[in-house]
């Protein structure tokens, strides 16, 4: 029988932190880090050696936001480890197609499947896998998120649910543990740990531990060095500094400021509006906002669906809601183009169509912005900013960290001073998000009824749907 080997740990302060909080009976899940250098890879990858020792036939995941970087950074330290702990080779094994670590059975020396197990998860966001589906059936005693804040909450919400089905009551792991280390990022790992943890709000299974360079008496000096040579200020103050409040002056709305949006309090007029983001060729999220002023209290979103199901889709909310045709806004490219002739006096949004004079500045010109989306998110900012806009509808986590992450990546193009105001590329806020921004898109179309849209463009219908309607104001 082979005898097990325990990696003796001789973890630094707070990492000694993060390892009682991983140990104890009540906390569950354990943010770890703060700052570059801070040893969170070397924890992260100590506490699975030892679990998978200590516990023979567990079942554990590591995931990163890609796989291929996950090889690149935490499977080296993975194997430093290892050789630091004077762990034998043949201890383990690598499957290179399947992606996990396998160790032998203890009691037979073997790599017989019933030895401890490591797997690694691309935690990728997916378009034809939104809800993270390919993770719903997996089981796990625990598991590891490195480098959290590049993963989408999704990922995180999911994975909460497949920890702790692994053999934890054999092995006495109640609660099942979930780490979770990263660099200050203003995103949900923000909104769940840091600021409850800052206010002293944060749940007592959860669990967040601030570790800088500082702090790591191994490396501190040479990473202090390196740190040193960062020029980018808000890459400075994450990176050495740990800041989580940092600031992107080409960011137009504050991150505390979107998370208001959904406890905010407003007056708003007795109006209501529509705003639809139409899939371009069924490709990305349909969704739909129904407004009372500026309160958004109605959001439903769909995928793929084809042209006659979402105008017959729209037709039916609008009537249902007593929404007017001329009240109503959806983008006009692609698909939107089809919906928006089908509904014959709803708005067209054309972002990059010219900016228009705003209905509260009649007596001032065109303000200066490079085009229409641009006006539009910039206006909608302002809303934000000053706390005139709110969000009562009702939406699970998932959908309103979306919004939130996709409101977050509206940010002014850099250009010349003398340049119009522009908003960066839609292109490069995919390229941001992994996905197409239609939350923020469908939001952002709100302000456009506090534009002077052309006189004589547009075709009143006699009523909605064919019902006619009892909203006043409503044509009819």
């Amino acid at each position: 029988m082979a005898i097990p080997i325990r990696p003796q740990l001789k973890p630094f302060p707070k990492q000694y932190q993060a390892l009682q909080k991983l140990w104890d009976k009540v906390t569950r899940f354990i943010l770890y880090g703060g700052a570059a250098g801070g040893g969170k890879t070397w924890l992260g990858c100590e506490w699975l050696l030892l679990n998978c020792y200590r516990y023979p036939g567990s079942k554990w995941f590591l995931g990163r936001n890609e796989l291929t970087r996950l090889m690149g950074s935490v499977f080296q330290t993975f194997r430093k480890a290892c050789k630091y702990h004077d762990i034998p080779p043949e201890d383990w094994r690598f499957n290179g197609q399947y992606h996990y670590i396998e160790f032998r059975n203890p009691d037979t020396n073997e790599f017989d499947g019933s030895g401890s197990r490591i797997d690694f998860l691309d935690l990728k966001y997916l378009p034809r896998d939104p809800f993270f589906e390919r993770f719903g059936s997996l089981e796990y005693t625990g598991g590891w998120i490195e480098e959290a804040g590049e993963v989408h909450f999704l990922a995180f919400d999911v994975l909460k649910s497949r920890i702790g089905r692994w053999m934890n009551e054999e092995f006495g792991l109640i609660p099942p543990k979930m780490l979770l280390t990263c660099n200050p990022t203003q995103n949900w790992l923000y909104r769940i740990f840091y600021k409850p943890y800052k206010q002293k709000m944060l749940p007592p299974d959860y669990a967040f531990i601030r570790a800088l360079y500082t702090d790591n008496p191994v490396t501190a000096e040479i990473y202090g060095q390196q740190l040193a040579t960062i020029t980018d200020p808000i890459l400075r103050a994450r990176l050495k500094n740990g800041d989580w409040e940092y600031g992107d002056d080409t960011v137009l709305m504050k991150y505390d400021y979107i998370l208001d949006l959904f406890t905010n309090s407003i007056e708003p007029e007795d109006r209501k509006f529509f705003s639809g983001d139409i899939a371009q060729y069924g490709s990305d999220k349909i969704v739909y906002g129904s407004w009372l002023d500026f309160d958004l209290y109605s959001i439903q979103w769909k995928q793929k669906q084809g042209l006659d199901v979402t105008t017959t889709d729209i037709r039916t909310l609008l009537s249902h809601e007593q929404i007017p045709y001329s009240h109503t806004i959806l983008d006009n490219d692609g698909i939107g183009r089809g919906v928006v002739d089908n509904l014959h006096g709803v708005k067209g949004f054309v972002g990059n169509s010219p900016a228009m004079k705003r209905k509260d500045q009649k007596d001032n010109p065109k303000e200066n912005y490079a085009n229409l989306r641009s006006q539009a998110a910039y206006m909608l900012a302002e809303k934000v900013n000053n706390h005139q806009m709110a969000i009562s509808a009702e939406i699970d986590e998932a959908t309103k960290e979306m919004i939130i992450e996709e409101l977050q990546a509206l940010k002014r193009k850099i250009m010349p001073r003398e340049a119009p105001l522009a908003l960066i590329d839609k292109d490069d806020i995919k390229e941001a998000l992994g996905r197409s921004p239609d939350f923020a898109d469908m939001i952002m179309m709100r302000l456009y009824f506090d534009l002077e849209a052309p006189a004589g463009q547009f075709h009143m219908p006699e009523s909605v749907g064919g019902v006619k309607p009892l909203y006043p104001g409503m044509p009819g």
